[in-house]
């Protein structure tokens, strides 16, 4: 039996745009579509607003992440994003506005109630600050840890270490200590093109040029001939040595046994 659903199977983002931005037009600041994606970047104060907007007039229901991201060259360096989906529509789009570190953005907490996790974790990982949140704490790394891991500034190996201490008996924090010096990475792949003589490239260059190519066209060059038989008939290791008869008979093999074991 075949179910039907108002979702289309394929959902199309024809109109998409104009149809959102006319009702948003008040706090939009660009409106595009990049990948199949449509995007809207609006201003920080309404963000609660127009995405209230999205899901009681465009029928946008479910917020289905919020991510973030940092661009310390920015005069506002990091970019909150939420990414909504309509059930009935079978559609998605993202709401993108800016924050810096003194700049709250205003919690949408109050429209959908799992807006507090995925809040914390972009506090947690990038240090954005949400107004209004009433339980903004780290949701993703330890108690008492220091930075934003996904700030762009942040180092890779951390400050701290943590590890078991058999003296102490208990887990311990310890700055970071490096075996080795960190190796320079240039980000840039061999097949790609290095300017620079990668390990092994040596052997890659092709045969060596030589002037006269040692060539076999007789048995002289290979080695091989009568002389060459002669001496492999040559034995290189002394002969066993001659087995004397004592007059006495060889043993023989031993009776066969019967499928009991027995004789």
């Amino acid at each position: 039996m075949a179910v039907l659903h108002s979702a289309p199977k394929f959902a199309s983002n024809e109109g998409v745009i104009d149809a959102i931005s006319e009702t948003i037009s008040v706090w939009l600041i660009e409106a595009f579509e990049a990948h199949g994606e449509i995007i809207f970047r609006v201003q920080r104060d309404a963000i609660a607003r127009v995405l209230e907007i999205l899901r009681d007039d465009h029928a946008y229901q479910q917020l289905m992440e919020i991510a973030g991201a940092d661009y310390p060259s920015r005069p506002e360096r990091f970019e909150v994003v939420y990414m909504l989906q309509s059930l009935t529509k079978n559609h998605r789009v993202m709401v993108k506005c800016a924050a810096s570190e003194d700049t709250p953005v205003p919690t949408v907490t109050t429209l959908w109630p799992n807006a507090g996790w995925l809040e914390r974790e972009v506090f947690d990982m990038f240090g954005v600050t949400f107004a209004g949140n009433p339980d903004l704490r780290r949701i993703l790394t330890d108690y008492g840890f220091e930075g934003h891991p996904f700030r762009k500034d942040f180092p890779m190996t951390g400050y701290t270490e943590l590890r078991y201490s058999e003296e102490e008996k208990r887990v311990v924090y310890e700055p970071v200590v490096l075996a080795q010096e960190m190796r320079t990475f240039d980000f840039l792949s061999p097949w790609e093109g290095a300017d620079y003589v990668l390990p092994g490239d040596e052997k890659s260059r092709g045969a060596p040029t030589v002037a006269e190519p040692k060539t076999t066209e007789k048995s002289g060059d290979t080695g091989a001939g009568k002389a060459a038989d002669k001496a492999a008939a040559k034995s290189v290791s002394p002969a066993a040595p001659v087995t004397k008869d004592n007059g006495k008979p060889t043993p023989g093999a031993p009776d066969a046994t019967s499928k009991e074991g027995g004789r």
